[in-house]
């Protein structure tokens, strides 16, 4: 009889770990990283956050300190920006005002991204008549210049920084609704929605466990870049005197209240707008990294 040679099993190297799975959001990020403006531009946007979270501890000063006396004082060490027409500290007032600005920006950019991607859902799934009353609703607001939509907005509702940040998230609303039913109607057509469907899932189910989760990558991305321009809109609401009132320490109205000093103080008006430019471009920066992370088409 021959004899049977049993071969024993592999060893296994226990140097050699199993490779964890990359998830998407994964290889997002680790595209991210590559991207260095992105990680400029994200640097930039923490860093206004933190100012803004803990300006209680990093301002010097009281944003409402009126010294008549340190009227339109030069950047020294004593006020390392300056003081404004009033003797107030314009570094402290521009911490603070990153507070104003970027609660502006997030809250307006999250009420438009809520509303304007509930129409834009349900226009793209259910079309039809559904699809032209929203569509031509979006239509209506894009005829208008966005700046002067949200001042005929706060003319209504009145000058105030709550009127102004409404204004801001009606006049993005169509940015996110558009995006979102286009995003619908080609995630609609899938096979897997078609299977969801004739294993009679609810429209409800679909919408929120499929179609949603798929138009996310869109939505960051758009919110990101709508956040800029919502610090900016809110600015120039503030700079006409619709959005925040004195004595909030608002970089827009800043502005407006040190355009007649530009000459005498320059460093009035530099500040703030620079805290403006800074911001903006951040969040641009940070946009543009997010969109080439999370497009597909952008992968080599």
């Amino acid at each position: 009889m021959a004899e049977i040679i049993s071969t024993p099993p592999p060893m296994l190297n226990p140097d050699v770990t199993e490779e964890k799975a990359v998830t998407p959001w994964k290889e997002a990020w680790k595209n991210f990283k590559k991207n260095k403006l992105a990680i400029v531009g994200l640097a930039i946007v923490v860093f206004f956050i933190l100012l803004a979270i803990f300006a209680n501890l990093i301002a010097p000063y009281d944003f409402d300190d009126a010294k008549l006396g340190d009227k339109h004082l030069a950047p020294s060490a004593e006020h390392w920006f300056g003081t404004d027409d009033l003797g107030r500290d314009i570094l402290t007032r521009v911490i603070y005002g990153s507070r104003i600005s970027l609660w502006v920006g997030f809250i307006s950019v999250a009420g438009s991204v809520i509303v304007g991607s509930a129409l834009g859902i349900i226009a793209g799934y259910y079309g039809k008549w559904v699809d032209a009353i929203i569509s031509r609703f979006f239509d209506i607001l894009l005829a208008f210049p966005s700046i002067l939509l949200a001042i005929a907005v706060v003319a209504v509702l009145g000058p105030s920084l709550r009127n102004a940040l409404i204004a801001i998230a009606i006049i993005n609303v169509p940015t996110f609704g558009r995006l979102v039913r286009s995003r619908v109607l080609s995630v609609k057509e899938e096979e897997y929605i078609t299977a969801a469907k004739a294993i009679g899932m609810r429209d409800t189910r679909i919408l929120v466990h499929h179609i949603l989760p798929n138009s996310i990558a869109p939505i960051i991305v758009q919110g990101t870049l709508a956040i800029a321009s919502a610090i900016i809109e809110a600015a120039a609401l503030g700079f006409l005197g619709m959005g925040a009132q004195a004595p909030t320490p608002e970089w827009g109205k800043m502005l407006a209240d040190s355009r007649q000093f530009i000459l005498e103080a320059p460093w009035t008006v530099l500040f703030p707008g620079l805290a403006i430019m800074l911001t903006v471009l951040g969040f641009n920066l940070m946009g543009d990294g997010l969109r080439d992370a999370l497009d597909p088409r952008m992968k080599n």
